[in-house]
């Protein structure tokens, strides 16, 4: 049911099941408090970004949009300074490939990765302080750096379009809720994936 509120408001609301068993699964703490797990991390989400920025690339078919907003080449930053080779980083583990049926679909699913960029920031600099680290290292986590707010700005802006058809914010909502429950299944409790240093 719509309400008079913008989407962001809907969108948050119709997500946010979905956005805190993601949190509850997560366990980032404990996860980071090594750096071998902060590295297993890592690798499980440079798999799932590999296979969603290509996902939303071609759903969404802007790419001066989301290429600022691609964090596939940071996560690969992080894990060559955490002692991983090109070759080792190439062969992690992914989720099985998936299509989003147009821009308001890739847009829910951007929603996901975009809204972390907030909360990593805080991630990072817990992660800074466990481990030292003064930058490199943390590039996932730091994304936008202090362009964060104005990024996630003009997300809100852009994604606003989408609220003036049903049918659009209906696919975008559907997007954003499968991609909070798909990378809570990747990254929450399981077999961990070694990842070798």
């Amino acid at each position: 049911m719509r309400t008079r509120d913008g989407l962001h408001a809907r969108l948050r609301a119709a997500t946010d099941p979905a956005h805190r068993a993601l949190e509850a699964s997560l366990d980032w703490q404990a996860r980071v408090a090594t750096l071998s797990g902060y590295r297993n991390l890592l690798g499980r989400l440079y798999g799932f970004h590999a296979v969603w920025e290509s996902a939303i690339g071609s759903g969404l078919a802007d790419e001066v949009f989301l290429a600022p907003r691609r964090r596939l080449t940071r996560l690969a930053a992080d894990l060559d300074h955490l002692g991983l080779t090109p070759s080792a980083v190439a062969a992690l583990p992914r989720p099985t490939s998936l299509v989003f049926d147009g821009p308001a679909a890739a847009m829910g699913a951007l929603y996901v990765l975009e809204g972390s960029t907030l909360g990593g920031q805080l991630i990072g600099r817990h992660i800074a302080g466990l481990h030292g680290f003064s930058g490199a290292g943390l590039a996932y986590y730091r994304a936008h750096g202090p362009a964060a707010g104005a990024m996630w700005a003009a997300f809100r802006t852009r994604l606003e379009i989408f609220g003036e058809d049903p049918a659009a914010e209906a696919a975008l909502t559907g997007a954003a809720v499968s991609t909070f429950s798909a990378m809570g299944a990747w990254l929450g409790p399981g077999p961990e994936t070694p990842v070798a240093a």
